[in-house]
């Protein structure tokens, strides 16, 4: 009886498993193209924080001393994106290192998650830092006053924050993060935090201290108001208040 098969062409069989085979040697393209696009994405995040920072303010009107730690800001920003460069390169390689691509991948794919987790505020985090503790004098210590430690933070390279009241209760500082006063207290993300107040911030240690005693800067704000801001130094710091990961309302993520 004769087989209704169509004859197999052995070359076009060969072909077909040598495809099979390096597909399975190297990662997905599509995982590989969508792993950059997150990449890009954390950087773009990092410098909009930071331009949106100074965006407000005017460079012709600021004084010598604002222009100074702006400069300085800026400075320890490009050297941290340099950094940041040489780090994405080094990934870039070796997803596209062959057959060792698909595990370099998961792995990169594990660190992302963690890198955002902990900007998001999702996750605790770990680290060196510093430890700020404000005391108000006569008049309370300002939300604006507290907003612009946090962006000095940022601009110094802090890469997790939370602050603590008096009265125990301890918000994470995230992006969406927003300081009010209500009756000589601070809310924080809509949390009562009662003075003296703690902050904790992940980073450089020595170039987030010197952010901060900057001529002009927060702790002579402070100082202005008959407060006192206390820098320490304890090595490592720890970062246990988590934030809500709010879910997107509209955004959808693209393919």
């Amino acid at each position: 009886m004769e087989s209704d098969r169509e004859p197999v062409d052995e070359e076009s069989e060969r072909a077909t498993e040598d495809a099979d085979g390096d597909a399975g040697a190297k990662p997905p393209r599509r995982y590989i193209s969508v792993l950059a696009m997150v990449l890009v994405a954390v950087l773009g995040f990092t410098i909009a924080v930071q331009i949106r920072s100074h965006s407000e303010d005017s460079l012709e009107s600021a004084r010598t001393q604002d222009l100074v730690r702006i400069l300085a800001d800026l400075d320890a920003q490009r050297s941290r994106l340099s950094d940041e460069i040489v780090e994405l390169e080094l990934a870039r390689d070796e997803l596209a290192s062959g057959s060792q691509g698909h595990k370099a991948a998961l792995e990169r794919a594990q660190e992302l998650a963690d890198a955002v987790g902990i900007l998001a505020g999702t996750i605790k985090a770990t680290g060196p830092g510093i430890e700020l503790v404000f005391i108000p004098g006569d008049k309370p210590i300002r939300a604006a006053v507290m907003l612009d430690a946090v962006q000095e933070l940022r601009g110094a390279g802090a890469e997790a924050m939370q602050i603590t009241g008096a009265n125990g209760s301890a918000v994470r500082i995230v992006a969406a993060s927003f300081f009010a006063e209500s009756d000589g207290d601070l809310l924080v993300d809509r949390v009562r935090l009662t003075a003296e107040y703690r902050l904790i911030a992940i980073g450089d240690p020595e170039t987030m201290a010197t952010a901060l005693r900057i001529p002009g800067g927060v702790e002579d704000t402070v100082k202005k108001d008959g407060g006192t801001v206390m820098v320490r130094q304890p090595g490592t710091v720890d970062v246990t208040a988590l934030a809500d990961a709010a879910e997107p309302e509209y955004a959808e993520p693209v393919d």
